[in-house]
């Protein structure tokens, strides 16, 4: 027997990154100042994105079962593929953040000169609080898209109003 486990996993990452984007573009720390915001944030990214790497393979693993629509398939992955690579390097430098702030300062016992100033560059330029707004943004859509594409996939390209639109701009329709 042939299972797709793909929409097992697929919901979770989609949900986390979904609720990191919001809390990311929209001024939710203002609103909610007694938050611990950084942490709340950083755990959506950890999970969002191992769950987007699950996701990912269990989406190759599935991809036998809708060999007819292989164009469509091709272009929903490339966008998972985008998200999971836009929201990975908000994690990486959420990831160099900690190690360079942390009790131990781990980035400072590195020996390279130029590794140590080059992940110091990568936490200023993933970290910086428009850029990560702009990538936070990017990563909305490649989900919105792939979700898209996802439901094209399963349902048809009738089954979603919005599917269609997508759909003509890739020349699927």
């Amino acid at each position: 027997m042939n299972y797709n486990i793909h929409p097992i996993f697929v919901h979770f990452p989609i949900a986390l990154l979904f609720i990191y984007s919001i809390i990311k573009v929209l001024p939710v720390k203002k609103w909610l100042p007694d938050i611990a915001w950084v942490q709340i944030e950083r755990a959506l990214l950890f999970f969002g994105v191992g769950g987007a790497f699950l996701s990912l393979g269990t989406g190759d693993m599935g991809e036998h079962l809708y060999r007819s629509k292989r164009q469509l398939i091709e272009i929903h992955s490339t966008f998972a593929g985008i998200a999971t690579f836009l929201y990975g390097a908000l994690l990486f430098g959420e990831i160099v953040s900690v190690l360079n702030n942390s009790y131990q300062n781990i980035i400072s016992k590195i020996k390279s000169e130029k590794i140590k100033g080059l992940l110091i560059k990568l936490e200023d330029v993933l970290c910086h609080k428009n850029f990560s707004k702009i990538l936070a943004i990017l990563g909305f859509i490649a989900i919105f898209v792939t979700g898209i594409l996802g439901g094209a996939i399963v349902y048809g390209t009738t089954a979603d109003p919005i599917a269609g639109f997508i759909l003509n701009i890739f020349g699927l329709n």
